[in-house]
């Protein structure tokens, strides 16, 4: 789903055409803060994925339980593993009342939760894993949609690594007891987010640009990444938060394929890197 400015919503269903061009001379300009506009509506670079000024992104995260802002949230918390590939396994916080949305947002392809609790509890238990079992709380976009053109075929082999690291975490000396550990119970997103279906992506689009465009049939979407299947060049990635601040208007009918600039993934011949 896209949100324009006014409330407008836009659908995406597998399957929709997808097309937009960035105006000659087009300039991209800061997404505000918290509900509100940029007061001096900044420039902002192409390859922000924030689409903020310093001052407005300072202002966001003022409030932002990620940045570690916030101590004293009465909300229950809980912590996850959430696996992104082979190799590729974070641990993380969300609200209880958010369910698996912060999963969804993050592209994860599959994940279980593993444990409930107060929200420092929760922060201590992924310092714990951070530490002890070296399982990282962040992972750039950048690998996880190197690798999603080359998922294990089954679900349980997706699952094997977080069922691994499930019971080494819940094992560790140090666990919070205010935390409630919970069952492993992986949960697949294959079907949801539509991969490996069809082609893998070659490549993604690295920024927008005044006077490109792009048009191409959606076969899969992860988290913000739109999987579009461009005209001669296969499967194109494209990360919707590099659109938030262009004017963006429709193609005209010479334009066709992706005329922004895309970063190829690298490959070696016995697979990714």
């Amino acid at each position: 789903m896209l949100e324009w400015d006014g409330g407008r919503r836009s659908a995406l269903p597998r399957g929709k055409r997808v097309a937009f061009a960035v105006p000659e001379g087009g300039r991209r300009t800061c997404a505000g803060a918290r509900g509100h506009a940029c007061p001096v509506r900044a420039v902002v670079p192409g390859r922000s994925t924030g689409a903020r000024c310093e001052e407005c992104a300072r202002l966001d995260r003022a409030h932002s339980v990620a940045a570690d802002t916030i101590a004293d949230d009465p909300r229950p918390y809980r912590v996850y593993l959430a696996w992104f590939g082979p190799g590729l396994v974070k641990v993380g916080i969300t609200a209880v009342e958010r369910g698996p949305a912060r999963l969804l947002e993050q592209g994860a392809v599959c994940f279980s939760w593993l444990g409930t609790g107060p929200l420092m509890a929760a922060r201590r238990s992924e310092e714990l894993l951070r530490a002890a079992l070296r399982v990282p709380d962040r992972i750039a976009y950048a690998e996880k949609r190197a690798v999603r053109s080359v998922l294990p075929v089954t679900g349980e082999e997706r699952a094997a690594e977080v069922r691994e690291l499930h019971a080494r975490a819940v094992a560790l000396p140090g666990w919070p007891e205010s935390l409630r550990a919970e069952p492993c119970e992986v949960v697949d997103h294959v079907g949801v987010f539509g991969i490996g279906a069809g082609p893998g992506a070659f490549g993604e689009v690295v920024e927008l640009v005044p006077g490109g465009s792009v048009g191409g049939q959606l076969v899969a979407a992860a988290g913000p990444d739109l999987h579009l299947a461009v005209d001669g060049r296969g499967v194109v990635v494209l990360d919707t938060r590099l659109m938030t601040g262009w004017e963006l208007v429709p193609p005209g009918p010479a334009e066709a394929g992706c005329a922004f600039p895309v970063r190829e993934f690298r490959r070696e011949p016995d697979g990714l890197f």
